[in-house]
């Protein structure tokens, strides 16, 4: 299983010529998108969602399947109805990668702004083996998942850098690297990387847009 990270909190997922692509937001190169067989959208915030990039990548390949919160569903207007809805709990199959989803709602930002749903999705490896975890906008622990890989949220108005730190911790991964790193500039990042790699437990570091896992 290839991994690909493009910027900010987008994800490529290959094996054996199928592609899962997660949270290709605004933020991230449209070519991340390019020969997806499937989408998944953790929340609606624009970092993670973009609709155009959506009808796009539809318009070029119709089998595409999205697969997000219902909540998430009416945010894509026209494109809305192509849509399979999860919930924290299930267990799917897309684009013939066995997929999980956890936690439920977006970490807070601010006790006086809504909650908005979030789902974090753990792509099993072959044969069932450690996969990967993208978690979205929260720190939700897959207790019951076999993590080989997780990305961690390091930037952001609603996180700490000890909550990245307990995330990985709690995980027990075998390597961590960054999501949701699009908002630091480059001294941020090398702060950032520094004391993650110090602290989280796991081998960690930080993949360049377009480099793979």
């Amino acid at each position: 299983m290839k991994v690909t990270k493009y910027s900010h909190a987008c994800l490529r997922v290959e094996r054996e010529g199928a592609v899962i692509v997660i949270d290709p937001g605004t933020l991230s190169e449209p070519e991340a998108v390019d020969g997806a067989d499937a989408i998944l959208l953790t929340h609606e915030h624009f970092d993670h969602l973009d609709v155009r990039k959506l009808v796009d990548a539809v318009a070029k390949r119709p089998a595409i399947t999205v697969f997000t919160h219902p909540e998430v569903t009416p945010k894509l207007g026209e494109f809305g109805g192509a849509v399979t809805e999860v919930v924290p709990g299930d267990e799917f199959s897309a684009a013939g990668f066995r997929v999980r989803t956890y936690g439920g709602l977006h970490a807070i930002i601010h006790p006086e702004l809504p909650r908005v749903a979030n789902v974090g999705f753990f792509i099993e490896g072959e044969g069932g083996a450690g996969g990967v975890y993208h978690p979205g906008d929260s720190f939700d622990v897959p207790t019951d998942a076999e993590v080989d890989t997780v990305f961690v949220p390091v930037s952001g108005p609603w996180l700490k850098i000890v909550e990245a730190v307990e995330f990985v911790r709690a995980i027990k991964p075998r390597r961590a690297y960054a999501l949701h790193d699009g908002l630091l500039n480059d001294i941020g990042n090398e702060v950032v990387t520094r004391n993650m790699a110090l602290l989280c437990g796991s081998d960690y570091a930080r993949l360049t847009p377009g480099s793979t896992a």
